[in-house]
């Protein structure tokens, strides 16, 4: 087995996943894993630039200065964990999604972190920008974790995987491989939390839980055109942002701040059981930040029939789980091999993603 790192950092603007991972054609075993959280001032420039005008020098700044951090980043997971850069095969640099926009006539998949600085200040060979050549071949351009969740889990009968970062992703195994974005994650109660109660995001979901469901609310959030779509679908902080939830909280007198959080966690839950109803399951296995807020949890076990589990229960880090995929995928670049998406994204073939530095 070959060491490889995968780095993440995703729509929820916490910060920057880091694994490292033994890969061969039979598994890939977790080493080690960390999180570096995102400075505020850093996290602020990136929702300045996917959601207000900006310039070519803010981007470009942008781009080398991700990469500066994802450098430093990695340099100092390797030294921590006492790993010579030699000893790496490839790094699987995810980067920083801006936007992501894979329908109309220009389709595009834009992530920042400048892959030439990693390379350049790890020395190891860095391989970036794996969503563009499945939107080149027609496809969404995510969701990309079906695939590792096929190669980690099998293709199991009766189960379902959710990841539910800023956006939440559905996997479903058979017949056939498919999986869809079903809308947002944390991302709503986040900015909800941030903006009016001063906090990064509800911890264990305890500020919901004290609220009520405002059902108007939740019934016109639900109306929205992206929940009525059918697979495959994906999307992002340029659809799912402070705007969009501006525009239906304008058609309702005010509403209380802990009833608000409620409904929104609410509107995750049900978007994410919504697309499983038709689903004959027996499991639908947790993972990412979404799956450490407990009261999200209840809610997914109260919806839906099923059990809810954790992909910790499995000795799969539900933290580490899409770091360690981009460190799979960096392995299949490596091998020119290409990566069994069409039936989930979409796309006329299956591609060999990723662009190579180093």
């Amino acid at each position: 087995m070959s060491l490889y790192i995968g780095v993440m950092s995703g729509t929820s603007l916490d910060g920057v996943d880091i694994a490292l991972c033994e890969i061969d054609s039979l598994g890939c075993k977790l080493i080690s894993y960390t999180e570096e959280p995102f400075l505020d001032t850093l996290k602020e420039e990136i929702l300045t630039a996917i959601n207000s005008p900006t310039t070519l020098h803010h981007i470009g700044r942008l781009h080398s200065k991700l990469g500066e951090l994802y450098a430093s980043a990695i340099n100092n997971f390797l030294q921590e964990n006492s790993i010579a850069a030699h000893q790496v095969a490839a790094i699987g640099l995810h980067g920083q999604t801006l936007w992501h926009e894979p329908h109309g006539a220009y389709p595009f998949s834009m992530q920042l972190g400048s892959a030439s600085i990693v390379n350049a200040q790890t020395d190891i060979t860095t391989i970036t920008d794996f969503r563009n050549m499945d939107i080149a071949n027609r496809g969404e351009g995510a969701p990309f974790a079906p695939a590792f969740h096929k190669f980690l889990f099998g293709t199991s009968q009766q189960r379902a995987i959710v990841n539910i970062g800023g956006m939440a992703n559905i996997t479903i195994f058979e017949p056939i491989l498919r999986g869809w974005d079903s809308g947002c994650g944390n991302v709503l109660l986040d900015l909800w939390m941030q903006e009016h109660e001063n906090r990064r995001y509800d911890a264990d979901g305890e500020f919901a839980r004290g609220g009520e469901i405002h059902h108007p609310l939740l019934d016109a959030l639900l109306s929205d055109a992206y929940f009525k779509k059918t697979a495959p679908k994906s999307t992002g902080r340029e659809y799912f942002n402070k705007e969009w939830l501006q525009s239906y909280l304008l058609q309702f007198e005010a509403i209380k701040s802990r009833d608000i959080a409620r409904t929104l966690l609410e509107l995750t839950a049900q978007s994410i059981t919504n697309d499983l109803k038709e689903e004959h399951l027996r499991e639908l296995i947790v993972c990412g930040g979404g799956s450490k807020n407990s009261f999200l949890l209840q809610r997914l076990q109260e919806l839906g029939k099923y059990r809810v589990i954790q992909s910790d229960a499995f000795g799969i880090n539900s933290a580490a789980l899409e770091a360690m995929a981009f460190a799979w995928f960096a392995y299949k670049r490596l091998r020119s091999e290409a990566v069994g998406l069409k039936s989930v994204t979409g796309a006329e073939r299956d591609s060999i993603l990723g662009a190579i530095y180093g």
